[in-house]
C-alpha cells in the first residue's frame, strides 16, 4: 500500500476533528514535496540532458575523427605503394627486349658479317617500339608540318628551301612522343625561315 493511500484513509477516518485535518494536509504537503523531489531526482533536468547530448556528440566526433585519421593514413600508404610499383607493368614488358639485347651483344663477339647484326638490332628496335605503342606511346611526325610551340622545340631556323616550307619544320633532331594523346617529349626541330 502507498503512503498517500494510507493518508487518505486516515483523512476519511479523522474527518470529524479539524485539527487532524490541518495536520494531515500539512503532512500531505510535505509528502507531495518529497514526491516531487524524488521525481526530479529521477527525471533529468534540461541541463543534464544537454550535457548528456554533448558528451554523446563529443564521443561521436572523436570516433569519426579517428576513423578519418585511419582512412587518411591508409590512403597515404596505398599511394606510396602505388608510386613504388606504378611502372611495374612497363618494366615487365621491356624485360624481353633487354634479354634480346644481351643475346645480340653475345652474338656480336663471334659474328664476322655485319648484316645479320644490323637485322637483329632492327628487330629488337621494332619489338621495343611495339611494346611502347601497346602502352600508349606514339611518335609525332614533325617534318613538313607547321611549327607548333605546343608540340615542337625549335633549335634553330634556316632559310627555307622553298617558299611553301617557311614556318614549317624542315628537319628533326629528336623525335617527339605522346603518351595517351599527351606530349611527353617535345620534338627538337629546325624551322624554315
Amino acid at each position: 500500500m502507498n503512503f498517500n493511500d494510507m493518508l487518505k484513509k486516515k483523512n476519511k477516518g479523522n474527518s470529524e476533528t479539524p485539527e487532524n485535518t490541518t495536520d494531515v494536509t500539512s503532512e500531505n504537503g510535505q509528502v507531495d514535496g518529497q514526491e516531487q523531489a524524488a521525481q526530479t531526482a529521477e527525471a533529468p533536468t534540461a541541463e543534464e540532458k544537454f550535457k548528456e547530448e554533448l558528451s554523446l556528440a563529443n564521443d561521436k566526433y572523436l570516433r569519426l575523427y579517428a576513423e578519418f585519421d585511419n582512412f587518411r593514413r591508409r590512403t597515404i600508404k596505398e599511394r606510396e605503394d602505388a608510386r613504388k610499383t606504378e611502372g611495374k607493368d612497363v618494366i615487365i614488358a621491356l624485360l624481353p627486349v633487354l634479354d634480346d639485347f644481351e643475346r645480340a651483344l653475345r652474338s656480336m663477339d663471334t659474328v664476322t658479317d655485319v648484316i645479320p647484326v644490323k637485322e637483329g638490332v632492327a628487330l629488337i628496335q621494332h619489338k621495343l617500339k611495339n611494346i611502347l605503342a601497346q602502352k600508349g606511346l606514339k611518335e609525332m611526325q614533325s617534318i613538313g608540318t607547321t611549327f607548333d610551340p605546343d608540340l615542337h622545340e625549335a633549335i634553330t631556323s634556316i632559310p627555307a628551301p622553298t617558299d611553301d616550307m617557311k614556318g614549317k619544320v624542315v628537319d628533326e633532331m629528336e623525335k617527339g612522343y605522346e603518351l595517351n594523346e599527351k606530349v611527353v617529349r617535345f620534338a627538337k626541330v629546325i624551322v624554315g625561315a
